[in-house]
């Protein structure tokens, strides 16, 4: 009980990257080499912590966080309260973003999200790594946040809540309409326009006490039965190596394709050919 009422307790997954939380800009920022980096990476992790205390007061007794920037080593681990599991590092599963995860979980979270490669309102827009020029899932741009929600689709957990530039939340209110968002930001061409630090921060509390409120099965995707992923390569080397990959075509020059059933296929495949 808590405040004089029953809650149901949750067990929630939280998914965080770095490009789309407050303030960044530029690439030297996501990048641990530059000077640039630390204030960001202390962000990311205020951002996540945000998420985590709203769970907590909305009734989440679990909380798992996956730092999924990078090498994985950005969320700062000894600010973590004693409710949540931070996984740091990358353990080499397709999952990638989202390892971790499983069944038992009633909701997944993302925080600090981005638009996808090939999307023009974000300066620093990419899907995974600035190899592709962008990748399609079913005719449709691919972003991280639609990859990872396949993902937890393919195990019955829904996504409630995303936080990001306005390119990636208005994309999932698209693709999850029940979804709730918290915008960090916007672009346009090669600027970014920042919002407030602390507003951001407000956002993200109040968004995600709003999407747990909500009834958490409104979020559920279903998967198509079947998938064409498609890789557009910035370098036109790349995309003849990477059509050697056991059922991918070439489509032309720059493009490689699978056609699957297989979700696992999918992720399989995205982790070997655009790294």
């Amino acid at each position: 009980m808590q405040g004089g009422k029953w809650v149901i307790a949750m067990k929630l997954f939280i998914s965080a990257d770095i490009e789309g939380c407050a303030g960044l800009a530029i690439p030297a920022e996501a990048h641990k080499q530059e000077a640039a980096y630390r204030p960001f990476a202390q962000e990311m992790t205020q951002e996540v912590l945000a998420a985590c205390e709203a769970a907590r007061d909305m009734g989440a007794a679990e909380i798992v966080v996956k730092d999924g920037h990078g090498d994985a080593s950005n969320i700062d681990p000894l600010q973590m309260p004693d409710y949540v599991r931070l996984i740091r590092g990358k353990s080499g599963h397709p999952y990638n973003m989202m390892w971790g995860i499983d069944q038992s979980f009633d909701g997944v979270l993302y925080i600090g999200y981005h638009a996808p490669a090939g999307n023009p309102e974000f300066a620093i827009s990419h899907t995974s790594t600035g190899n592709s020029l962008y990748i399609r899932l079913n005719g449709m741009y691919m972003s991280e946040f639609l990859m990872n929600t396949y993902t937890a689709a393919s195990l019955g957990v829904p996504a409630v809540f995303l936080s990001g530039d306005s390119a990636v939340c208005s994309l999932a209110r698209q693709q999850v309409p029940a979804i709730e968002t918290a915008v960090t930001k916007a672009g346009v061409g090669g600027a970014t326009i920042c919002e407030p630090r602390h507003m951001v921060l407000e956002r993200i509390r109040q968004g995600v006490k709003k999407a747990l409120a909500k009834d958490l099965s409104a979020c559920r995707v279903q998967q198509p039965e079947q998938f064409t992923y498609e890789v557009t390569f910035k370098d036109w080397k790349k995309a003849y190596q990477m059509s050697f990959y056991p059922g991918m075509e070439q489509v032309d020059t720059f493009t490689i394709r699978l056609v699957t059933g297989r979700w696992m296929d999918v992720v399989t495949a995205h982790c070997f050919v655009v790294y």
